[in-house]
C-alpha cells in the first residue's frame, strides 16, 4: 500500500505521520464501510440465532433466508417492477418539491419581510408528518399515484426551500454589487450570479429530501395501489411470505443507500 508522509508542526517540534495514498485510502474507507455492513449482519444473524426458538416463525426473518428470498424475487423479476415504479413516484414527488421549493426559497431568502411573515406558518406545516395528510390527500385525489405523489412534494419540499432560501441569504453581497455595476438585467442576475450561487445549497436540500421521501414512500404505497414496494411488503405480510417480507425490506434499504450515496457523490462534485 503506498502511502504519503506528511510533515505536521507541534509544539515540541515538527511530527511526521503516515497517510494512504488516494487509492489507498479510498479502499480502506469501502473495506470499513463493507465491515460494518457485515458485521450488522452478524448481529442479526445472532440475535436471530440466540433469542428465538428453532420452530419459531422468526426465524423465517433472519438475514440468510431474507438473502436467499432477495435472489429468487430478483431471479423472478417482478420485484425489479415493483422498484421501477417506487423510483419514478420518488422521482414525481422530487420534480414537484423542486419546481415549488426552489422559487419559494429564492423569494423567502431575498425578503427578510417575506421570511419574517411566513416562517412561523412554513415552520409549523414543516412539522406536521406527511402520513398525517394520508386520510385527507385520499379524500381529496382518491387511489392511484395521485395522493402518494402529493405526500411525497410535502414531505421533500420543505428542505428544499429552506436550503434554497439559505444559499440565498449566504451569497456574497459583492457579488449582487458587481453585477449591478455591470448593468446586468435582474433575469440575468438571477441566472449568472444567484442561482449558481445557491445551487450547493439546493444539491444538499436534494440530498435530504431524497432521504424523507424514501422513508415515507413505503407507507404512502399502502394506500390503495397496486404495485411498488410499500404494495409489495403489505401483500408479502398478507400472504404470510415472511422472507420475501425481509427480502423487501433488504431491498428498500439497499436502494435507500444508494440514493443517498448518489446525491452524497452530486454534492461532493458540488
Amino acid at each position: 500500500m503506498s502511502v504519503n508522509i506528511l510533515a505536521q508542526r507541534a509544539p515540541g517540534g515538527v511530527r511526521w505521520r503516515l497517510q494512504p495514498s488516494w487509492p489507498a485510502a479510498a479502499v480502506w474507507r469501502a473495506g470499513t464501510g463493507l465491515g460494518g455492513l457485515v458485521l450488522l449482519a452478524l448481529l442479526w444473524w445472532a440475535a436471530i440465532a440466540l433469542l428465538t426458538a428453532p420452530d419459531s416463525i422468526a426465524r423465517a426473518f433472519g438475514p440468510l433466508e431474507g438473502m436467499a428470498a432477495l435472489w429468487r424475487l430478483l431471479l423472478e423479476g417482478e420485484v425489479l417492477v415493483h422498484a421501477a415504479i417506487s423510483l419514478r413516484r420518488v422521482l414525481a414527488g422530487l420534480g414537484a418539491a423542486l419546481l415549488v421549493g426552489v422559487p419559494l426559497g429564492l423569494l423567502v431568502g431575498a425578503s427578510r419581510g417575506l421570511e419574517r411573515l411566513t416562517g412561523p406558518a412554513f415552520q409549523f406545516l414543516r412539522m406536521i408528518s406527511p402520513l398525517s395528510w394520508m386520510p385527507i390527500a385520499v379524500m381529496a385525489f382518491g387511489v392511484g399515484d395521485a395522493p402518494v405523489h402529493v405526500l411525497l412534494a410535502f414531505a421533500a419540499v420543505w428542505p428544499v426551500m429552506l436550503n434554497t432560501a439559505a444559499g440565498v441569504r449566504a451569497l456574497d453581497p459583492r457579488w449582487l454589487m458587481l453585477a449591478r455595476s455591470l448593468a446586468a438585467s435582474r433575469s440575468e442576475t438571477l441566472l449568472r450570479v444567484v442561482l449558481p450561487g445557491v445551487l450547493g445549497h439546493v444539491l444538499t436540500g436534494v440530498r435530504l429530501a431524497i432521504g424523507l421521501l424514501w422513508v415515507v414512500l413505503v407507507p404512502c404505497e399502502m394506500l390503495g395501489v397496486s404495485a411498488g414496494l410499500g404494495y409489495a411488503i403489505l401483500d408479502a405480510r398478507d400472504r404470510l411470505a415472511y422472507a420475501e417480507l425481509t427480502a423487501l425490506v433488504i431491498l428498500v434499504g439497499a436502494i435507500g443507500f444508494a440514493l443517498d450515496a448518489a446525491a452524497r457523490g452530486l454534492c461532493g462534485r458540488r
